[in-house]
Parts: C-alpha cells; structure tokens; sequence
C-alpha cells in the first residue's frame, strides 16, 4: 500500500474525499471501501480507489479503510478516522486541559501538600478543514488546536517570585509540521563492528550511507505507515539486514540500535554432485533441518547449468539461542488472503550465497529441498501449518513460498527421524524462513514514566519498547527454549500496546521479555523482588500472580534491571479480574490504546537520581507539538534542540547539587529574565579520591524563537554547601575575556559567565550537542562530558578530565547556611 487514506475532520453537510493507492504484479485495480469495518456498496458510492462523502451526516463518523485485491492476493489500508461536527460545535475549546509541572524544591506545598503547578495545555486535535482539495489525496495542512494565548504569573518561592508561563486560551491555528526521523547504528551481532559507509534503501531506493562508526540518520517519508530499511554491507561480510523501525508520528527521533548478521564462511561444492547442508549447529545442538542440492542445481543466470567448483555461504539464524533476536529481519509479519498483516512464528532463518568458485559469479538454483527436523518442534499443532517463506526486502513482508510435509528420514543407522520437507528454487538474493502462522495473539498495555512516582501526567513519548516473544521449558517458565517473534511499538501521550502470541488455556505456553529505550538510554523496570508490589508493577492481583511477572534480577541482583519476564497469559472475558488489562484480546487493540491510566498495566520508568529541570514555558520534551513559540523558551526551535553542558569538578568529602541558574543576558526582550533552572548532583570519580564532577546543563546563547537577534545567556553556576570557586579553565577564561561583555564573578561560591555562542569543546569543559530530539541531544551531550571528550561516550565519572570549573567544598559548620540556601531563602542578598 503505497498511499493511505488520511485523517479529516469535518462540519455537518461538508464533503470528504478518502484515496488510497497500492502497487504490485500484477497491478490492483479491484479497490473495497469499509466503514467502520463494513464494507460499503460500490454502485450507492461509485468508489475506485478514491472515495467520495457528499453532504455528511453525523453518523458517518468513524473509520474508513480500503482494500486492493489482484488474483495474487491483497493489502489492506491502514484505517483514517472521520469525525464530523455539528453545526457551531467546537473542535477545539477555549479552555486548556489539565497539565501539571513540578516547582522546585524550595517553592512550598500547595493545600494538598503537592509542588506540582496547572499550566495548561491544548490537545493537538485537528480542526475542521475546508474541503477545497478537490482531489482530496493530497495530505490536508490543515488547522490545529493549539495555544492562542498565553499569561505570565509568579509563584512565591523562598523569599521570591518564581516566573512560570501558564496557557490562557487554546484556539485553531496552523498545525505543528515536525520532522519525523529515525536514527541509530549498524554494528555486527557477533563482536560489535560498525558497518562503515554501508547502503540504506527504502523500497527500491537508496536514501544514504551508514557513517563510519555505522551511525544512520533516515526521514520518515510523509504518510508512512510501516518504515522499512533494508542495509547493505558493500563488502559482502554481512547478511543484509531488513528492519521495520518504529517511529513517532508526533515528530522528533526515535533512536535505534540495528545488529546485522555476519556471513557464515563459505565452503566449496561439486555442482556435479548432490550436497547437504545442515541448518543451525548452536552450542552443539542438533541441526534444525538441512537443505539438500541435487546434482546440477546450479545454474547461471542465463539459465545454464554450472557443475564446476561451488562457493557456498549458508547463513543460519536459530531462535533456539535467545540472543539472535536481535539480528533477525524484519518483523515476522506476512499479508493474508484478507489482506490483513498476521503475525509468524519463525523456527529459523536462512540466507544463501552461491558463487562460482574461481570468478565469484552469483549462481541460482533450480529446485532445491528443505527438511526439517520435526523433533525440534515442540509444540504438536505447528507440525500441520509449517510454511516455507521468503522475504520481501521492498515491503518487509514474507511470502510464501511453499508447504512443508512429513515424510520419513534418518540421521543415522540406528536412528529413524520425521522430517518435513519442502521444495523452493533460489532466483534472487532473499532470506528465507520456517514459520507457522500463529492465530492464539493478544496485546500488552506498557507505560513509561519519567521517575518512579508513576504520575499520569509524567508518561514518556517515544520510548521504544520491545516484546520478545519467548516458548518456555515446560515447567521452568524463567528459563526459555527459544524466541518465535519479536516486535517494537512507540509509546504515545496514551503509552503503547504491543502484539504478542498468547494462550487462553496455558498461562505460560508463551512468555514475553520487554524491555524499554529512550535515545538509547535503557529505562528500568519495576522489581519483583524481594517482595512483589502489585502497585508499582501497576497490575492488581490475582491477575499478576497468573502473569508470573519477574524482573531480570529477579534471582540474581548483579543482572540488569532493565527488563522483565512475563507469562502471556490470554484474559479470560468470564473472570472480573482479567478484563482491565494488561492483556487485551487481539479484537480489542482500540480497547487497550484507549485505555485509561488506572487500569492495569506495565511499567517502566526513567532512572534520574536527584536531577530536575525547570522551563519557564513549559515544554514536554516527548512531546515535540507541546513546543510554543516564546521569547522564554528554553529551546528556540521545534526543529532543531541544541543541548548545552559544563563540567564542573568538586573537591569534597561528598556528592553536591549543583545548580544552573539561566536568565536573559544581552536581547532586549529577555535580558535579565528567568528562562529555566537546572540542578543536578555530583557524581564520585572511582579513581579520585574525595572528588567528584557534575555535568549541568545550561540554555545555549543563540537566536531566540524570532530568529532576529542572539541572546548571550547569563548563566550561574552555583553548587550546594560551603563551596569556593578555585579554578577556572584558562582555555574558557580566556574565550569570555575576548568575547565582551565579561559577566561579574564577585562571589567566589559561584561561576557566572555569558555563554559563549561558539560550540566550545571538551578543551573548554563545554560540551555542546545539536539533535532534532532533544532527549538525545542532552544523552550524547552528557555522555562526552563524563568522558571528557568531545567525541566520546561514558557512564562513568572522569571528574579531571575536560573540566570548565572547580570548587572546593567542606562540611560547614552547624548552622551557618551556605551560599545556595542563600540563594533559595533570600535570592536578592545572595
């Protein structure tokens, strides 16, 4: 499906046009229209692929779908909704929604004994369009709801006025354009290599290179609904990897860490003679099939048969070894006679490259056999619907290639075997699959959240999470014999629901691993041990007892703790308790996306130990359509984040909060005004002791959202106790002086500068990093300034290293307040 109906929104008596377009051989012609899942009449709409409402009444609301059918099969559209307003109805009210900030600390409880603050805002639903395109398959511009008005208050908060920007009024306006990417690195399963300069196609086209390092940065094509990219290892050392990569329709990247499969070394082959080679020897295992060439199988690709000296590479990927989930292809989906995408369940993978031994030329085959191993099938009723398949690299579908029978074979004198067998012939480079269609398929309800208070109003956008789908050792659920599938969804404002395989009469007949990223940082996971608690795992009893939920520590604390372990076990529509999630039927996927934050469902959350950030004009960095065009914003353009770091070095007997203090500096509008305030705490060098650094983030000087004039931010550096300032970076030091004005440093508790606009380096202890997400921006940015770098990355704590200030602190005596609660009790003497 290469065009898909879009989202409109219109008044009573309007009209509407849906189009939708696939391709294929042979060419669609045959196009079903369906509303709300029923299919409407050709001849009372007269519909091709274009579909036309005239004069629309209330009840034709809802969603509309298409269908393209040839005698090879068929492809379904994905559905657009229709909402139809009244005469004089609102599509977007005056009145902003609730949504909470967090004041610092220092600011005093409210009756409720919360620092969370109502600011507002407008949800970004579309408003009523016209409908002027006549063809109406061109995406609508549009009109969107958004803030039409915004007010400045001011808090009281330890002796001062805190700034704060609220949403006043929400009205129709231009809607938010984001760029939607996706972005990460290729590097090999097996020892981490990057593919340097590697190819990037998407279809048939070739978009761009991998880097040297094997990073890639793609833009997702508008009206995509499914991103398949297909890399290629020039030098042949690679299985070419075909990835369907999630992304975020609301705009911004979504980071992605893409594991390609290394070739198996080739072995030479008479082409005159008949040749087994077995398919997945891991840890010493048995084979899970073979495939079997006749003699003279080979052939050029003029058709002649080739009996000379054969290069064979025959790659195999077992999902009996959890690990290789990671390098498979695609996402294990195929198109079925309905034209509905349907899930498989692999029990291998395969790709072969036959070349002529002596000029390396690519050879075919005519028919070749594959048999396999029926032993290694555990579960009795996938024998009868095991297929042969073979991937699409345009569409990152599989098709099928043919059915595999039980025939009997042996693998030795004495030992008698059923195999079952199939046949394909190999004209082209593809990789090739033993699967199952599975029809026993659910969803799980997962969240993400920024801290582990778990409030509704902090949930993650953007977070890629990943179900694996894991068949257990009867008995021992923890320990599993091997993956069957695998699929990525991004969390939305609502979390996310992913497929998974499910059984309504065995809890642990399937089991899932899931795990959560956010700008390839790993998000953490409820515990499960010492003792289970239902309220922060967010399922209630008894349904969590029967999903049997571990956290990968669960036994052993040194494991990460970044993901965990469920049993899929299918709700049962008869028992109270399992009809509020997590699990929802495979019917009910509107049910789950729909479902509110009370009921049940999993959980991750961001570690952020003693860190906090306040932005004058609020702003949900998961969010891209939150941004608002201010004077005040911390980041001035919804296109571009740049992310802005000091390293500062303590020397002290602890770990100390430091804060970032960010008000105008030199643009008449902001000069002297609050943009936001950062405070993050000290982390201990290993290796040094009684120091410690702190990377804080400050707003970059630059232009403001006008895009007229260049703001030098005025930026404090204050952190907490009794602290001195002992060194400045001479490289910086001497950058300031030569870029006037110079700010003040009077008190020697503090480091204040203008912040240079020239992207420094780790030279300077300014660690500068631009991104069209700003999450990612601050993780790279944050990760050379650990290291100390300017192009590295670390986790760990190099406090000498590239550092912009010291302080030297002591433990004060009792009952002298120090420099930063001076600053927070009486601001203006500070």
């Amino acid at each position: 499906m290469v065009l898909h109906p879009q989202a409109k929104v219109r008044v009573v008596g309007q009209d509407v046009t849906f189009c939708c377009k696939a391709s294929g051989t042979p060419t669609p012609k045959k196009y079903y229209w369906y509303h709300n899942r029923t299919l409407l009449e050709r001849k009372a709409y007269q519909y091709g692929s274009r579909l036309v409402l005239r004069g629309l009444a209330l009840e034709q609301a809802g969603t509309y779908h298409c269908k393209a059918s040839t005698e090879a099969g068929a492809i379904k559209s994905a559905p657009a909704q229709l909402t139809v307003l009244a005469q004089g109805q609102q599509s977007c009210k005056p009145e902003p929604e609730l949504s909470l900030v967090e004041l610092p600390g220092e600011c005093p409880q409210n009756a409720d004994g919360s620092r969370y603050y109502n600011v507002g805002r407008c949800p970004a639903a579309p408003c009523a369009g016209s409908p002027s395109n006549r063809s109406g398959c061109r995406a609508e511009t549009g009109r969107c709801c958004g803030v039409r008005r915004m007010e400045m208050r001011e808090i009281p908060c330890a002796g001062s006025l805190l700034p704060i920007k609220v949403v006043a009024e929400c009205g129709c306006g231009p809607c938010a354009q984001p760029r939607i990417l996706v972005q990460g690195r290729v590097t090999a399963a097996d020892t981490g290599e990057p593919l340097r300069f590697g190819q990037i196609f998407l279809g048939g086209r070739k978009v761009g290179f991998t880097g040297y390092k094997g990073s890639f940065t793609i833009e997702v094509p508008p009206d995509t609904q499914r991103l398949v990219a297909r890399f290629v290892d020039r030098q042949q050392r690679f299985v070419d990897a075909v990835k369907v990569l999630p992304f975020n329709r609301r705009g911004g990247a979504i980071y992605q860490e893409v594991k390609m499969l290394r070739k198996k070394e080739p072995v030479d082959l008479d082409g005159s003679r008949s040749n087994a080679i077995p398919l997945g020897e891991a840890s010493g295992r048995e084979p899970v099939g073979e495939l079997i060439l006749p003699a003279g199988t080979f052939l050029r690709p003029s058709g002649e048969v080739f009996r000379g000296t054969v290069k064979a590479s025959v790659t195999f990927l077992d999902p009996r070894d959890v690990a290789t989930a990671s390098a498979a292809s695609s996402d294990l989906s195929f198109a079925d006679a309905e034209g509905d995408i349907v899930p498989l369940r692999t029990y291998g993978m395969f790709a072969v490259d036959f070349r002529e031994g002596e000029t390396g030329a690519s050879l075919q085959t005519g028919l070749v056999e594959v048999r396999m191993d029926a032993g290694q099938v555990h579960m009795p009723e996938h024998l009868q619907k095991m297929k042969l398949w073979s991937l699409n690299p345009e569409t990152g579908l599989w098709e099928e290639e043919g059915v595999l029978r039980s025939a009997p074979g042996s693998r030795g004198k004495r030992e008698e075997r059923t195999f079952l067998v199939g046949n394909l012939e190999i004209r082209e480079r593809r990789l090739f699959n033993l699967d199952v269609p599975e029809d026993r398929r659910c969803f799980v309800k997962v969240r993400a959240y920024s801290n582990e208070k778990f409030n509704p109003y902090e949930q993650l956008e953007g977070v890629v999470i990943s179900l694996i789908n894991l068949e257990p050792q009867p008995g021992y659920p923890a320990n599993p014999r091997a993956w069957g599938r695998f699929d990525s969804v991004v969390t939305g404002p609502n979390g996310a629901c992913l497929p998974a395989f499910c059984d309504g009469q065995r809890p642990d007949a399937y089991s899932a691993y899931v795990t959560a990223t956010l700008g390839g940082e790993e998000l953490e996971a409820v515990a499960s041990s010492p003792k289970l608690n239902p309220n922060a795992v967010g399922v209630s009893q008894p349904y969590l007892g029967k999903l049997g939920y571990r956290r990968l520590d669960h036994d052993d604390p040194n494991l990460k703790k970044t993901a965990f372990q469920i049993n899929v076990a299918k709700p049962d529509p008869n028992n109270v308790d399992e009809t509020n999630g997590p699990i929802y039927p495979y019917r009910s996927l509107e049910e789950c996306e729909e479902a509110p934050v009370s009921a049940n469902h999993l959980r991750f959350y961001r570690v952020e130990v003693d860190k906090y950030e306040y932005n004058v004009v609020p702003f949900k960095e998961s969010d891209l359509t939150s941004w608002t065009g201010d004077y005040l914003s911390w980041w001035p353009n919804p296109q571009e984040f740049r992310a802005c770091f000091i390293k500062v070095q303590i020397e002290g007997p602890q770990e100390y909060m430091v804060r970032s203090r960010n008000i105008g500096g030199s643009h008449p509008r902001t000069r002297g005004q609050l943009y936001g305030l950062r405070d993050t705490r000290s982390v201990r060098d290993t290796l040094l002791e009684n120091t410690s650094g702190a990377c804080v983030e400050f707003k970059c000087s630059g232009m403001l959202f006008d895009q007229s004039l260049v703001d030098r931010t005025l930026v404090s550096i204050v952190p907490q106790g009794s602290c001195r300032r002992t060194a400045i970076n001479s490289l910086l030091r001497e950058y300031l002086s030569r870029h006037p004005p110079v700010a003040e440093n009077n008190h020697t508790a503090a480091f204040t500068m203008l912040a240079p606009v020239d992207p420094l380096g780790h030279n300077y202890g300014i660690y500068t990093v631009t991104d069209q997400n700003p999450r990612l921006a601050k993780e790279i940015a944050i990760g050379r300034c650990f290291d100390g770098t300017s192009d590295g990355f670390s986790r760990e704590m190099k406090a000498d290293a590239g550092t912009a200030v010291t302080f030297t602190c002591q433990e004060r005596p009792a009952g002298r307040e120090s420099f930063f609660q001076r600053l927070l009790t009486a601001p203006a003497e500070a």
